[in-house]
């Protein structure tokens, strides 16, 4: 059976709007889905979210401020490509528009305004950083942490080729279809060798980010968040919340060095790493994924 689907809607909070959907009974436990960089909550698979609802949960996706149907930061300071490249060059003080503690805030204003008091929270990339984030400053409100392709903010740890470094900083096209073959590009950079590109469905996803809003400052921004946020090692330590890393050894974006220190840094943390995976959730894993992140959540009654 289908889980229920309630249609995308939005909430105000933090002093923005948060766009959302949701799937499985509005009773049933949350499980709350964080997106990464510049990337529209359809990134969630409609599918992934069934797999996840089908075994009694809420799940909610939502798009990230600056991102999709939410609330663009048009009024704030885009900084310079000098800048964050001085940044992360030369660890020059970067001044964000906004941090990922303001993100997660974003986060629990969703859960607030749903009379949501805990949610099992997952991840991906920056959403990741995010739900992080949220773990430290709001534990209480943290039922479970899935981490996935992300990391603690070290500088040291690994970095990403600088061909995808400087894949970030461009800037993607307006137009529908050189944002999409663009896109189609970055996509089957990230996702690898391993498992079959679907270049079909990304495509669609892609066009379906243009007609819900695209907005060409949203990725400089958002980095900025990353860049100008701090360790969070010494903080994670703090998290007795349970915890579940997953990686995959091929990433090219977020080296999968990263996903292992995010488990060391958090205390009785189990972490899995998929064999061939890149910076992408692959069609042939997402059951696996979705089975890892429920048996996590069965041991947190």
């Amino acid at each position: 059976m289908t889980p229920k689907h309630i249609p995308e809607c939005l909430i105000n909070t933090n002093g923005i709007n948060v766009n959302f959907d949701s799937f499985g009974n509005e009773d049933a436990p949350a499980i709350i889905l964080i997106m990464g960089l510049a990337t529209q909550m359809i990134f969630w698979e409609t599918k992934f979210c069934e797999l996840l609802a089908s075994k009694g949960f809420r799940v909610i996706r939502f798009d990230n401020r600056d991102v999709g149907k939410s609330t663009w930061c048009d009024d704030l300071n885009v900084p310079s490509h000098l800048a964050l490249l001085a940044n992360i060059l030369l660890k020059r003080t970067l001044k964000a528009p906004y941090s990922l503690n303001d993100m997660a805030k974003d986060t629990l204003g969703l859960m607030d305004g749903l009379q949501i008091e805990q949610a099992h929270v997952v991840g991906a990339s920056m959403g990741g950083m995010i739900a992080q984030a949220l773990a430290i400053r709001s534990p209480e409100r943290v039922k479970s942490l899935t981490s996935i392709m992300s990391t603690t903010g070290n500088r040291q740890l690994p970095k990403p080729k600088i061909t995808f470094l400087s894949n970030l900083f461009k800037r993607p096209p307006k137009q529908a279809d050189q944002f999409v073959a663009f896109g189609l590009s970055l996509w089957k950079a990230l996702h690898g060798n391993t498992y079959g590109f679907q270049k079909e469905k990304v495509s669609e996803l892609l066009r379906l980010s243009v007609h819900r809003g695209l907005n060409p400052k949203s990725n400089v921004r958002q980095l900025a968040a990353i860049l100008s946020s701090k360790d969070r090692t010494e903080a994670l330590k703090a998290v007795k919340i349970p915890s579940l890393i997953l990686h995959g050894d091929s990433d090219p974006l977020i080296p999968v060095a990263c996903g292992h220190a995010t488990a060391q840094a958090i205390p009785h943390s189990k972490i899995k790493v998929y064999s061939g995976m890149g910076h992408t959730l692959p069609d042939e894993l997402l059951p696996e994924i979705a089975n890892d992140i429920l048996e996590l959540i069965g041991g947190t009654s």
